[in-house]
């Protein structure tokens, strides 16, 4: 708190006196409140006692037929110092005599006329009105008639005048005491804070300057817990004077090492505790420099990559050889990815007969192993990618030898209705087979140029190729687009998009579930200018997390395990910014029995060149 005073001579002081503000700040509470209530009681009491009064002044002074003695009764009664205001009326509610003013120009409040049917005849009443005026009433009664009422009421500031002087009375002595403490406690504090003072004066000496032996070391004047931390500390600096001599080439060795080295530095001692560490070692670790020092190896790195760590230093400190180029793995760190450490340890020796410390060397291999990984997947898919090129290559000779044949024996061999409908069959199998191997094909050769594709054959060939796992997971697809609908893009590119959503879709969605496929043309999201084609992909399949939403269009992020390769979704993503385009995701997980799903919208411009890329983030949901 940058409020509070660092001083503990002021710590202390600021402590007591807002300790007794608090206090006193309760007792005033305290007895405000009690003399409030007493107030209000005593008020009840003399506005009773007043309109009593009145009202029985008022009933004698009629008995004897001298009404100008009730007018000298309000007119006496109001000159009291509590009273704000007295009259008479009559049982009507009509002034008849006031304390000040003319009576024939003021008449009853609405309030104070609502209570004339409730005051009882023997009995003196008490209500608020108003803002909180008070007022006491009571009945004129003469010869056993009720001859008119009798109305006072109080002046509430007189009341409380007493609780105003009482509150004054403890402020005061509030402020006295508050003073008085203060002052006690300055006195107190010195005897505290001056050798305090003398410690902390020492330690900076110590700080700015330690080869400086003048200052040490420092008088004790008081014998008590402060002065035994002084002689601890006159002890602690001449112990580090001793060490200091035989530590100074080391630790400017050390310090070189440390400051300059683009590695990860460590330095254990026998417990295997960090004794240094540089600032590129912390950061592989994720923890903060200062943390490390005095720490051993298992209170900061997770196991089993701690204990690993440790049995080597142990090994080291036992055998006195050098290890090299140990392989630690692990799963998590700073970004949550897995990592790689190669670790080399060696003896330190400050004598040719002991080891004191080990250093260890951290090289942080988690990109390359990621590079090497990414590399031999790429290679696989582009081995894959050739091979089903080929393949389909060779494929396509023979299927057009064996079309010619079953359209020469489907027209020229006569054959009977239910032989020719067999061939036609075959025939019609035969075009399915010979479409697929050029939807093959032209996965692999992909122009280099765009041209004006249609986008319902696309889709259609895209469909056509997971036809005979939608069928066996009997999954319902639904096409909405138009079969004129077309846009300049790179067609090649865009059949690799939406075979990459639709296979994720299909294996994502159980059997009996239903796909759907759409496009339309549209505009921009974000401008509204411009135009273009909206595809959505929809599927009621398993869903997202939306940690895993977050995630999709990373490279070699992959939730499907050994069979996933983490590129499906990147390179379509690229692809997708290739052509200005937009991508926006929404998806819901399973939960409870509820409806789950994941929908895939994109929009690409209808532009006549598609740039190669672009500099916006495709938005994601």
């Amino acid at each position: 708190m940058r409020w509070w005073p660092r001083s503990l001579r002021w710590q202390m002081l600021a402590g007591l006196v807002l300790l007794e503000v608090l206090s006193i700040a309760l007792f005033v509470a305290l007895l405000v409140r009690q003399q409030a209530h007493e107030v209000h009681e005593r008020m009840l009491q003399r506005l009773a006692h007043q309109v009593n009064s009145m009202a029985l002044q008022s009933a004698e002074a009629l008995q004897q037929q001298r009404n100008s003695w009730v007018g000298l009764s309000v007119k006496m009664m109001g000159e009291a110092p509590s009273v704000t205001f007295a009259k008479v009326t009559d049982p009507a509610g009509n002034i008849l005599y006031v304390s000040q003013g003319e009576a024939e120009q003021m008449v009853l409040d609405a309030a104070e006329r609502a209570q004339i049917r409730l005051i009882k005849p023997t009995e003196s009443t008490v209500f608020v009105f108003g803002n909180g005026r008070w007022e006491g009433v009571r009945a004129i009664l003469a010869g056993g008639q009720v001859r008119g009422y009798a109305w006072v009421e109080t002046d509430r500031a007189w009341d409380f005048q007493e609780l105003d002087s009482i509150l004054r009375s403890t402020l005061v002595f509030g402020f006295i005491w508050i003073a008085a403490s203060a002052l006690l406690v300055l006195l107190m504090a010195r005897s505290i804070s001056r050798p305090l003072a003398e410690l902390h004066r020492g330690t900076r000496a110590l700080m700015n300057s330690p080869e400086e032996s003048g200052n040490f070391p420092l008088p004790v004047t008081v014998h008590n817990e402060i002065g035994d931390l002084v002689e601890a500390f006159n002890r602690m600096v001449a112990s580090i004077a001793e060490q200091r001599s035989g530590l100074n080439d080391t630790l400017s060795l050390l310090d070189s090492m440390l400051a300059n080295a683009p590695i990860g530095l460590a330095f254990f001692d026998r417990r295997c505790r960090f004794v240094r560490v540089n600032q590129v070692f912390a950061e592989l670790t994720g923890v903060t420099l200062s943390r490390h020092l005095g720490r051993t190896v298992l209170e900061l790195l997770a196991q089993p990559v701690a204990q690993q760590l440790e049995d080597t230093v142990l090994g080291v400190f036992k055998t006195e050889e050098p290890v090299r180029n140990l392989e630690l793995s692990g799963q998590g760190g700073r970004n949550g990815r897995p990592w790689t450490w190669l670790i080399s340890a060696y003896p330190v020796r400050t004598n040719p007969q002991q080891v004191r410390w080990v250093g260890v060397i951290a090289i942080d291999a988690s990109e390359r192993k990621r590079s090497e990984e990414a590399l031999r997947k790429t290679e696989k898919l582009a081995a894959t990618g050739r091979l089903a090129a080929s393949i389909a290559h060779e494929i396509n000779n023979p299927l057009e030898a064996i079309t010619n044949l079953l359209f020469l024996l489907r027209n020229f061999s006569g054959l009977e209705d239910p032989a020719l409908n067999y061939v036609m069959m075959a025939e019609h199998e035969a075009r399915r087979i010979a479409e697929i191997t050029q939807q093959t094909l032209r996965f692999y050769r992909q122009s280099t140029l765009p041209t004006r594709a249609n986008m319902a054959d696309l889709l259609d060939s895209v469909l056509a190729l997971y036809t005979g796992r939608l069928h066996n997971l009997n999954i319902v697809v639904e096409r909405r687009y138009d079969a004129a609908m077309d846009l300049f893009c790179f067609s090649g590119e865009l059949r690799q998009v939406f075979a990459n959503l639709v296979g994720n879709a299909i294996d994502a969605t159980a059997s009996g579930g239903r796909l759907l496929v759409r496009a339309r043309r549209s505009r921009n999201w974000r401008f509204a200018e411009q135009e273009g084609v909206r595809f959505a992909v929809a599927d009621t399949g398993s869903g997202m997390e939306p940690e895993v939403s977050k995630r999709i269009f990373e490279a070699f992020f992959t939730t499907k395990e050994v069979t996933g390769t983490g590129l499906g979704l990147w390179v379509s993503h690229e692809i997708i910014l290739k052509h200005r385009g937009l991508v926006h995701v929404r998806s819901k997980p399973a939960l409870d029995g509820e409806l789950s799903g994941t929908v895939f919208q994109i929009f690409i411009p209808d532009e006549a060149e598609p740039a190669e890329s672009v500099n916006a983030p495709a938005s994601q949901t």
